[in-house]
């Protein structure tokens, strides 16, 4: 074998559960083959290095095998190799994710209880009350 498909080889190495879910994310520009563009039918040969883009972090990886098949994961773990720089991103950004702000703490208000919409009721029919004093009906 000399190649495989770009959306393949994803799906084979298990970067993404489907071969549409691995194309999207070629389409979408999420992936690199050797630092250029890539699209879902280019051809992969070892040795190719891919920037493979999940979630926030960067994945680096050389291509040691090739597969046209979905295999168990200790098999697909074979057919790349991780970078020592993308392996030191990835656990330097599981060690700061503690300190990064929780989404739920960024909100203020969450959905409003029965006492802020019995509030919210009350101020409505008091706006409503200014019309009619104006005159307009």
């Amino acid at each position: 074998m000399d190649g495989v498909r770009l959306d393949k080889w994803l799906w084979a190495a298990r970067f993404f559960k489907t071969r549409s879910l691995a194309t999207d994310e070629i389409d979408k520009g999420r992936v690199q083959v050797n630092d250029q563009a890539a699209k879902p039918s280019r051809e992969v040969r070892v040795g190719d290095r891919l920037l493979v883009r999940q979630g926030q972090i960067p994945r680096t990886v050389i291509v040691r095998g090739l597969s046209e098949v979905r295999g168990p994961a200790p098999v697909a773990q074979q057919l790349y190799e991780e970078t020592a720089e993308s392996i030191a991103a990835r656990e330097e950004f599981a060690r700061n994710r503690r300190f990064l702000a929780d989404p739920s703490q960024a909100l203020e208000h969450g959905r409003p209880t029965k006492r802020d919409r019995r509030q919210l009721a009350d101020w409505q029919r008091w706006s409503a009350s200014a019309d009619d004093v104006s005159g307009k009906r």
